[in-house]
């Protein structure tokens, strides 16, 4: 029993142009046979899915199909013409259907775009700061060298096919109660090609294509960020019967970083100091992509406090400004202290510094309910 077109792309029968579109790109992406590990199942998949997405996304095909059925794309549609006799229909089915059927071998026999591939890279914030480049190695699709991509042993012959007159079709007329149908599906001589090589190439036996291992050079601009792809154009799978060469597409994960986060273009770091440093201020040395450089606390920073060292953080991809490195400063308390450390924290605490600063508190306080 045929294959409900609806089940093989996974969409409800209501659903709009875009969905069936949506869900089709998924499932070719899927199960095309350059990429897909199984390659016996996903080419008998990936024939179902293509089939699929030609009736429903055309309105009339869907129209046909969703009241007569697999039926009514194959010809049924057009059943009561029975008095036109077996040859007259194939006139009619014309006339309805706007010479579908050269249609479709044009489609069969046109170039088709090779498939796009996907290669991963890992670099670390360093390299995303400044850019760098890998060389990196893939296996592909590529256009047999020895035929050009013809399949066919060089000086020997490509025929018609002479089950389907080179049609690339088979129609099948019958004769039913509610009339004539026909059923049209792809010659199973030339696998819908409408020619048949004579003499398969030796090197890629007939397919006109081989696989092969390419190395590349990829450069990685600085300021890229984590989940960024780099399209590089011609790269991908050969194209067939002339068609262009797929893409290559290169996605980048950026490995979390022992000391930095990244916001977008701007650079987070926690930087711990002590009481002293908190109290009195002064300056300290931070990190960042660039290396180290000096930052002016402030006296009586708190624990949580943040600065901004305006242009330390990732550049743009495009250029332009720069993001910021934002410092959040934590003060440590020591956990061990020596007898004379001991000293002095108890004499500080005597002249005060037990003391905290309750007014300014209640005075945020009101300043608080003023706002209200």
């Amino acid at each position: 029993m045929p294959t409900d077109y609806y089940e093989v792309l996974g969409v409800a029968r209501n659903a709009d142009e875009t969905t069936i579109k949506r869900a089709y790109r998924q499932l070719a992406r899927r199960y095309h046979p350059d990429v897909a590990e199984d390659k016996g199942t996903a080419e008998h998949v990936f024939k179902e899915i293509n089939e699929a997405y030609e009736v429903l996304s055309d309105a009339q095909k869907r129209a046909n199909y969703d009241r007569f059925g697999h039926a009514g794309v194959n010809g049924a549609g057009d059943a009561g013409f029975g008095p036109f006799g077996a040859d007259g229909f194939g006139d009619i089915f014309d006339m309805f259907f706007g010479g579908a059927r050269g249609t479709a071998q044009q489609r069969r026999n046109a170039p088709t775009r090779g498939s796009d591939l996907r290669y991963d890279i890992d670099i670390t914030l360093e390299e995303a700061y400044t850019g760098t480049s890998r060389e990196i190695s893939f296996r592909h699709l590529a256009t047999c060298p020895t035929c050009k991509g013809n399949g066919a042993e060089p000086g020997t012959l490509i025929v018609p096919c002479d089950r389907c007159s080179g049609t690339g079709i088979q129609r099948q007329v019958r004769q039913t109660p509610l009339g004539q149908f026909v059923t049209q599906t792809s010659c199973t001589k030339c696998a819908g090609e409408g020619q048949l090589v004579q003499t398969p190439c030796a090197t890629c036996r007939g397919r006109g294509r081989v696989e092969q291992e390419k190395k590349l050079q990829v450069t990685i601009p600085a300021g890229v960020d984590d989940g960024s792809r780099i399209r590089i154009t011609g790269n991908g799978g050969a194209g067939e019967r002339g068609g262009q060469d797929g893409d290559l597409y290169v996605y980048l994960s950026i490995a979390r970083h022992a000391v930095f986060k990244r916001d977008a273009l701007d650079i987070l770091i926690d930087v711990p100091i002590a009481f002293p440093q908190a109290a009195l201020g002064g300056e300290i040395g931070v990190t960042t992509l660039d290396g180290e450089v000096p930052l002016q606390i402030n006296p009586g920073t708190q624990s949580g406090s943040m600065y901004r060292l305006r242009g330390r953080g990732m550049p743009g991809i495009r250029g332009g400004s720069r993001g910021d490195q934002i410092v959040t400063v934590h003060v440590v308390v020591p956990t061990k202290i020596s007898k004379r450390e001991r000293e002095l924290l108890e004499e500080y605490g005597r002249i005060g510094g037990n003391q905290i600063e309750e007014k300014s508190f209640f005075d945020r306080v009101k300043e608080a309910f003023r706002a209200d």
